[in-house]
């Protein structure tokens, strides 16, 4: 009875291992590291259930009575009950297979599986993500959920994947780690700084104009006039706004929402691929190649018909930001199912009887291009967005990009354009991974050390100038962990104004138009809570504990120079209708006016499809006539009936 006891309290303590190890990345274990500790950081991409595995089952003879005990030799390996009697009574005469479990006997413990895979920014371009399986045991389960970022503490082990048969060699062998501790990271990704990075960061924030070197800093080989509110608002969306909860329990979300819809070839992807660089958390993905259960969670059925969570791109992004490509080719099933991400910052699951909510605590910065491929002006906003007003009004700011044909706009183009291409690094591709076949990004690229980062930190903060990627992406990060702010007495009065003001002037527009449901872009609650999120992140730039008057303003002028000109645009008039045509075109369209009033006499009735087939055959382009039919409407000098 003593010796039980001793070894009950031997079982009742775990040991949890933590050190200063170096982190070993995932797709870099190899055999070499056999039986060793290591910590490998990653992403919990699903997590079992709670099982009770027998570690020491009782055996007993059913015929003399003999009792044994045998160990179990691993976590995903099973135990050989002896064929034939070891008992010195039995002798080998109670026949063949005479033992029993003992259930009552045994031994139990927790254990639970889980995926760990490797975060997003150190896979390889082209390469697909990697993971391992955990053991964790008694004190270890349920401390791992899907979605979380950790660090584990394991022993790389080996275990049997199978195929084993009487005679013939072992199957091949799987690696997992038994896990002996884990960290898990903060969901904003809290970088350790040095006191020198500390110093030099607060130095920084300090400039006047550190708004104006962030937005510079956001893609800076990406040149125009319309991409600089672009910027300032991507730069606000890395910062965010203040989460807050209330004493209800009701959380509000400080995640900033950014659409760009607009036109092909308008550098809307490469803005998306900066993002996924600067943020500290980012996932990547394509409208076109993302279902609802990839975004969000899966139920996936394991080998033993049990049901496990596995989180999608919103739950791994929590904390960071989701860039969703393409975002108009996405099913509207799809869609539907990101509403509850995007506002509550939460996904709710309840499938195959499993029932539970987790973390998306996420910004989503998409792309998108108009129902017509280009942005139509002859053609109101509404008929030009091919997106639901419930996921429109989610988003914060909503930009259209367009691609104008102006002689000065295109040379400053070209000239920023070619600069790119001349002064970038010719040894660039040398210098990626050999054993990738399609070389490694430069997500891979190894970080500066800390003292490069805190010297050119100082020296921005001295005498101005760029960020570079990793240094604004600790930035960011030093920002979101040491400031909250807040709004004052002065900036909400301002903000309410402003609401109350953007409100009656839709109301206006709509009593002179009309058309009430003419408007594009709902103006609702939400977008007051917008405004508050944008002044609180341009706040948090400065590590400021209060909003001030310039940083409600900025957001108010963001705010109109991109929802409310996607809401408040109607169908064109004349002028706008020509103002994204060149000279050379806006001559073609004024000979093709006269060729459509020749062919029109004033009081009669014209076939316009015999028209443009009459003005194709005269070497006229299709699109072009047609475009000049809409224009005379306009001008209201001819008529469509029937659209015929």
């Amino acid at each position: 009875a003593e010796e039980g006891e001793d070894d009950e309290d031997a079982w009742a303590v775990q040991v949890l291992i933590r050190g200063n190890l170096a982190p070993t990345i995932l797709r870099n274990i190899t055999s070499s590291h056999l039986h060793r500790l290591l910590l490998v950081p990653g992403i919990v991409l699903s997590s079992s259930p709670v099982r009770s595995k027998c570690h020491t089952a009782a055996i007993r003879c059913g015929r003399c009575n003999h009792r044994a005990t045998l160990q179990c030799p691993g976590p995903f390996q099973g135990m050989a009950i002896p064929q034939h009697c070891m008992g010195d009574q039995g002798g080998g005469s109670c026949g063949p297979a005479p033992y029993a479990l003992v259930p009552d006997a045994c031994r139990y413990r927790d254990q639970q599986t889980c995926k760990l895979q490797e975060a997003p920014e150190v896979v390889p371009t082209g390469e697909m993500p990697r993971h391992i399986l955990l053991s964790a045991e008694r004190g270890l389960v349920d401390l791992l959920t899907p979605g979380m970022r950790a660090n584990v503490y394991g022993i790389v082990s080996l275990v049997s994947s199978g195929g084993e048969q009487r005679g013939r060699r072992p199957g091949p062998l799987t690696v997992y780690l038994r896990v002996v501790g884990a960290d898990a990271v903060a969901r904003d990704h809290r970088q350790r700084l040095t006191g020198e990075e500390e110093e030099a960061f607060l130095a920084l924030s300090r400039r006047r104009d550190i708004y104006d070197v962030l937005a510079r800093s956001v893609a800076p080989s990406l040149s125009g006039s319309y991409t600089e509110d672009i910027k300032r608002a991507i730069a606000a969306q890395l910062f965010g706004g203040a989460a807050k909860k209330l004493p209800d329990g009701m959380r509000l979300r400080g995640d900033i929402h950014v659409l760009l819809l607009g036109d092909p070839s308008t550098a809307k992807s490469q803005f998306l691929k900066f993002v996924e660089l600067a943020a500290p958390v980012a996932v990547y993905t394509s409208g076109k190649g993302s279902s609802a259960a990839g975004l969000t969670a899966s139920v996936v059925r394991d080998a033993k018909q049990e049901f496990y969570l596995e989180g999608g791109a919103m739950v791994l992004a929590d904390g960071g930001v989701v860039c969703i490509d393409e975002f108009d080719k996405m099913r509207s099933d799809d869609r539907v199912s990101i509403h509850e991400a995007m506002e509550q910052g939460t996904i709710s699951v309840a499938k195959a009887g499993i029932t539970t909510v987790l973390n998306s605590r996420t910004s989503v910065l998409a792309a998108a291009n108009p129902v017509f491929g280009r942005y139509d002006d002859l053609k109101s906003a509404g008929e030009n967005i091919d997106l639901m007003t419930t996921i429109l009004s989610r988003f914060d700011l909503i930009f259209i990009v367009r691609d104008i044909r102006e002689e000065e706009r295109d040379r400053a183009i070209c000239h920023h354009v070619m600069g790119v291409h001349m002064d970038s690094d010719p040894t660039g591709d040398a210098a990626r991974d050999p054993h990738s076949s399609l070389g490694a990004g430069p997500t891979v690229a190894a970080p500066p050390p800390p003292a490069a980062v805190a010297e050119e930190a100082r020296e921005v903060a001295a005498h101005g100038g760029d960020l570079s990627v990793h240094t604004m992406k600790k930035y960011i990060a030093f920002c979101r962990e040491r400031c909250s702010p807040r709004l004052g007495p002065e900036a909400s009065d301002v903000l309410s104004s402003s609401y109350v003001r953007i409100r009656e002037d839709v109301r206006k527009r709509s009593l002179e138009s009309g058309n009430f449901d003419a408007q594009a872009v709902p103006i609702t609650v939400r977008q007051l809570e917008a405004l508050v999120r944008l002044s609180e992140s341009l706040a948090k730039m400065r590590l400021a504990a209060e909003v001030g008057a310039e940083d409600v303003d900025e957001a108010i002028r963001l705010f109109h120079v991109s929802t409310m000109a996607a809401s408040s645009t109607d169908a064109a008039s004349v002028g706008s209708a020509l103002r994204s045509l060149g000279p050379e075109q806006r001559e073609e369209m004024e000979r093709a006016e006269r060729f459509v009033l020749s062919r029109v006499q004033a009081g009669s009735v014209a076939n316009k499809r015999r028209i443009v087939e009459e003005a194709v055959g005269q070497g006229y382009h299709s699109a072009t006539v047609a475009r000049a039919v809409a224009v005379l409407a306009l001008k209201g000098e001819v008529q469509e009936r029937n659209q015929g």
